[in-house]
């Protein structure tokens, strides 16, 4: 069950609504996000690419607003694979279509590293993450 753990409220993340709704299938998982051109919370990289990583412990509905994580860290960090322990200094990516993280650099975006590893209560994911360049993207 992936959770925020350190998180500085003011500087590292941002508010937004999500633009479609959560579900139970979401909850406790970490998602690459990015924005839609309204402004709003998508998996994926919507139209602004990669921007954050949302966690949500309950369900949401279209318009809920939503804390995304820019920096900070994560404990018992689960990748879209269900891989739950990782070794220390392992790069983590984002896969832009999806918002499922992996550890596959291949067209992905860094989101950050592991810091902790080796059982699944102390896998710990520190979140940094850069402004995207569409420019150079595309």
């Amino acid at each position: 069950m992936s959770r925020y753990d350190k998180y500085a409220p003011k500087a590292g993340g941002f508010r937004a609504e999500v633009a479609a709704a959560w579900v139970a299938a979401d909850l406790n998982k970490p998602f690459a996000v990015g924005l839609n051109s309204a402004g709003r919370v998508v998996k994926g990289a919507g139209v602004t690419g990669v921007i954050g990583i949302l966690i949500v412990t309950k369900a949401k509905a279209i318009g809920d607003v939503v804390d995304v994580m820019t920096a900070g860290e994560i404990v018992e960090a689960t990748l879209s694979d269900g891989t739950t322990a990782l070794a220390a200094g392992i790069p983590v990516y984002a896969v832009s279509a999806s918002g499922l993280l992996a550890t596959a650099s291949t067209g992905n975006m860094r989101v950050g590293w592991t810091v902790e590893g080796g059982t699944v209560l102390s896998t710990r994911l520190c979140v940094r993450m850069g402004v995207p360049n569409p420019i150079a993207a595309a």
